[in-house]
């Protein structure tokens, strides 16, 4: 059974949040007997920033970000069982989605795979997304790394035949507890890119919470924050390779978590790093988000916080014996119910139903 993926990139999660969600999903799909071929683009300086080599489970196949390379790889897509589309490749995205449906054998299952819902589905609303409109009834499913109930009523709602929400969760061989290293120490740890639809919450969790404490040391790891003002007491990193982040989660006090606009808006939609922390042990504070605490208790699991003054309640009244009760805590919970072991059950079954079903209305 082969699966031909084309998203943003498996090699590097360099500007590519996404990396370590298709790294977790794909390796525990094959693990399921799945031929896993990913098709991601020479774009953004991503393979000059790769964090892993090709893996044993994955044909990769980087190609060029011109309209040749384009070509070269949808011509492979009639070969696959299941074709994926994944949101937000950044080049020929509409492109690649026609292609999917124009190519894919009849029999095959063809699906997009939205690792940003709430930003589609606002761009849907407002006109956008022209072309993942007209084609969304010709698609077998949609899937989303979150959103909930919201997002599936949306996306059924503009023609989605089927959208299941299959969230973030961890990979406990790749973050898991480490030893604390002396580049990373601090009392707040966080780590995110800097973007437009997050910098306003990053101000108002992260930065008015090290306003609030100037004894305290935050520290602040992620792309794009060079000329940001910041208090004295931040200490910014730049880029954390993800060989670094399980360091990097085991180093402070405690690791914040803060939520894209749309996202926390929406809720239901835990980001990777929500999980990469509580598998490494860290005590998680999070901005405040609908369905917490399906993923997570909180005051037992997790801490979370309205606004930065709650973030430097939660900091000052933390003792290095609570953090590691909360993160050890949180560290069970996530391997008993959030890996993505279990999340690939899920996709595995829904994948061979839909197989399934399209040989015998083929047959019928």
């Amino acid at each position: 059974m082969k699966i031909a993926f084309y998203g943003s990139s498996l090699l590097s999660a360099y500007w590519n949040g996404a990396a370590t969600y298709y790294r977790g999903m794909l390796r525990e799909l094959a693990q399921r007997g799945w031929q896993v071929t990913f098709y991601e683009p020479d774009a953004f300086d991503r393979q000059q920033h790769r964090d892993i080599d090709p893996p044993e489970w994955a044909r990769v196949v980087v190609y060029p970000a011109t309209e040749a390379g384009l070509q070269s790889v949808l011509a492979e897509a009639p070969g696959a069982d299941v074709v994926v589309k994944a949101s937000g490749v950044g080049v020929f995205d509409d492109e690649l989605l026609d292609g999917v449906v124009a190519l894919a054998r009849p029999q095959a299952v063809k699906l997009f795979w939205d690792v940003d819902a709430p930003a589609t589905l606002a761009a849907l609303r407002d006109g956008g997304e022209a072309v993942l409109h007209r084609l969304l009834p010709k698609l077998d499913m949609v899937l989303t790394y979150g959103g909930g109930p919201p997002v599936v009523r949306a996306y059924e709602g503009f023609g989605a035949r089927t959208c299941r929400p299959i969230y973030n969760a961890l990979d406990p061989t790749t973050h898991h507890p480490a030893p604390a290293d002396p580049r990373f120490e601090g009392d707040l740890n966080f780590l995110a890119n800097r973007l437009p639809d997050r910098e306003a919450r990053v101000e108002r969790f992260f930065l008015e919470a090290a306003a609030r404490l100037p004894q305290r040391r935050f520290v602040l790891g992620g792309n794009g924050w060079d000329d940001k003002a910041m208090p004295a007491n931040v200490r910014r990193l730049g880029h954390v390779g993800t060989n670094d982040h399980n360091a990097f989660n085991c180093s402070g006090l405690a690791v914040l978590n803060v939520a894209r606009d749309s996202m926390a808006d929406v809720g239901f939609s835990p980001a990777t790093r929500v999980f990469e922390a509580a598998g490494a042990g860290a005590c998680l504070i999070t901005d405040a988000w609908e369905g917490v605490e399906l993923f997570l208790t909180p005051g037992e699991e997790v801490l979370v916080a309205r606004d930065g003054q709650e973030v430097a309640e939660h900091l000052e009244a933390l003792t290095p014996e609570k953090a590691r009760a909360i993160g050890e805590a949180g560290r069970q919970r996530i391997l008993a119910e959030h890996t993505y072991a279990r999340r690939a059950v899920e996709v595995d079954a829904l994948l061979r139903q839909e197989l399934a079903a399209k040989r015998e209305r083929s047959l019928a």
